[in-house]
This record gives C-alpha cells, sequence and structure tokens, in this order.
C-alpha cells in the first residue's frame, strides 16, 4: 500500500485506487495519500488526512502535514496562511533531538547506527528542507524577498535527497523572476527539470518544466518556453494533477496569444473544478487571492 502510494507522490503515478486513497492505514500511508490527493487538486480530502496528522506525536510527521498544508494552501493562492503553517511546522521540526543536516528521524542512541535516510525526504532533515523552502516561497508570495532569499539559504544544508534539490531549484528560480532578474532563474529552473526527469518523478517534472518555461518566457526564448508548456499541459492531464494543469493554462494563454481564451476557458473550468474539492478556508483563500484567476 505505501509502496503504490509513494509512486503516485513522487513517481510515475499509477492510477491510484480510490478505497487506497480514501483509507490509507499508517500515519506515512496517510501523508502520502495527502500528497496524492493534493497534486489532483482533492484539497478538502487531502486537507482532512492532514489535519489529523498534525496534531499526531511523531514531531516529524506532523510537521511534514503542516508543510504539505501550507503547500496546498500556497498552491490556492494563500501565501500569509501558509506562513503560519509552516512557521507552526518548523517549531516542531527544530524541536527534533539530534536534528541536523543529513540526519535521519530523532534521537540516536550512542553506539547505534544513524536511521536510513528516506529516499524522498520523509525523515527529520527532510521536514526542515520542507519547512525552510516552504518558508521561503511563503515570504516571496507575501513580498518578503529578502526574507525569501535567507530560508532558501538556510535550507540547502538540509537538502539531502532529490525532491529538495528539486524543490530549492524552483524557490530559488522563483525568486530571481520576482527580483527580476529572469536570466539567473535559467539554471536552477533547467538543473531542478533535469533532476526530476532522471529520478522519473513525473509531478515534479512538470512543474520544472512550467517554471524553466515561466523563466525562459520573462528572457524572451518562446519557442523553448512553448515546447515546455506543452509537454506540461499533456502531462498534466494524463497524470490528472489539476494543481498544476491551470497554471499551466495561464502560461499557455501567455504564449499563444491568438487563442489565449480557449486557454482560459480550461484554466476556469479546471479552477472550479478544483474549488469543489477544496475546504472552506481552501476556497476562501482562492476567492481573496490576487494569483488566482478567479
Amino acid at each position: 500500500m505505501e509502496g503504490e502510494l509513494r509512486c503516485a507522490a513522487f513517481g510515475d503515478p499509477p492510477a491510484v485506487a480510490p478505497a487506497l486513497l480514501a483509507a490509507p492505514g499508517s500515519a506515512r500511508a496517510r501523508l502520502l495519500a495527502a500528497i496524492v490527493l493534493g497534486a489532483q487538486g482533492r484539497y478538502a480530502s487531502a486537507a482532512t488526512l492532514l489535519g489529523d496528522l498534525a496534531g499526531g506525536p511523531d514531531p516529524v510527521l506532523a510537521g511534514l502535514a503542516l508543510a504539505t498544508l501550507a503547500s496546498h494552501r500556497r498552491q490556492l493562492g494563500g501565501h500569509a496562511a501558509a506562513l503560519r503553517l509552516d512557521a507552526r511546522a518548523l517549531a516542531l521540526v527544530e524541536g527534533v533531538p539530534g536534528l541536523g543536516p543529513r540526519r535521519g528521524l530523532g534521537v540516536v542512541p550512542l553506539g547505534t547506527a544513524e536511521p536510513e535516510e528516506d529516499p524522498d525526504g520523509l525523515d527529520a532533515c527532510g521536514a526542515r528542507a520542507d519547512v525552510l523552502l516552504g518558508l521561503a516561497a511563503d515570504n516571496l508570495g507575501i513580498g518578503r524577498l529578502g526574507a525569501a532569499r535567507r530560508f532558501r539559504a538556510a535550507a540547502l544544508s538540509h537538502a539531502a535527497v532529490w525532491r529538495a534539490r528539486v524543490r530549492a531549484g524552483w524557490v530559488t528560480a522563483e525568486i530571481e523572476l520576482v527580483a527580476g532578474r529572469p536570466e539567473a532563474a535559467v539554471a536552477p529552473a533547467a538543473e531542478a527539470l533535469d533532476l526530476a526527469t532522471a529520478t522519473g518523478a513525473r509531478r515534479h517534472e512538470v512543474k520544472s518544466g512550467l517554471v524553466l518555461a515561466a523563466a525562459l518566457t520573462a528572457t524572451g526564448a518562446v519557442e523553448r518556453a512553448r515546447e515546455l508548456v506543452s509537454t506540461a499541459l499533456a502531462a498534466a492531464d494524463k497524470y490528472e494533477l489539476r494543481s498544476l494543469r491551470w497554471p499551466a493554462g495561464l502560461l499557455a494563454a501567455q504564449l499563444w496569444p491568438t487563442i489565449a481564451d480557449q486557454h482560459r476557458f480550461r484554466v476556469d473550468a479546471v479552477l472550479h473544478a478544483v474549488l469543489r474539492q477544496s475546504d472552506p478556508e481552501g476556497r476562501f483563500l482562492a476567492r481573496e487571492s490576487p494569483w488566482v484567476p478567479l
């Protein structure tokens, strides 16, 4: 069960049985199911799972749950709400004894081996990287560029596995775009895409392609950006990644102005489907956000 959910969350997503998402089992499986549900834009179901985990006894899983919920709030344009969740997560993971760069979960008793590092960063070090990168993205979304840079720099020593390194590439590129330096955004976005592709992480590959497309568009490299967006649109449809389908559509409307209305129509349809499957707070954040075209 956990292996199938992990593949759906971080690999080449299979068609996950609805029953598996509805009753995922262990705490780690519930976290993975929430990640899959969020990628599909099913934010209400994800929030239910994550809320339970956030109140659980394991500070690392609770921190990962809060960081995941924060990412879902950001996807709906709620950066300030995400900041509060990531701040709670940071307080949890900072309190884990023995936490440090490239360490596993919890205390390592004298004379025993350090726990194995989770391949996808679902451990103490990965939780810290997730939270710090989330705080960087949160601050960027509310206009605090300096704070975003500081949190991103703090995250790098904990970016031990592929997922953290890919996400660090996204955040670095987004910081440079906001700073008005699109040329500096291209390299980290391209590195993130290369790593996600090599890992076989389809969802991360799609987002990396969109981040790179945005950077290339800002530099005037429109043809390459169009190729990336076309690929991302096809993959988002194939894997039902509604959380990425509407941002891809917005980029497509910018890149193909003669058929922009068609892309915006599809964006509206996807967003309304997402909002129908969001919890009340998620719907409120989306409607109040300048980032979400409602």
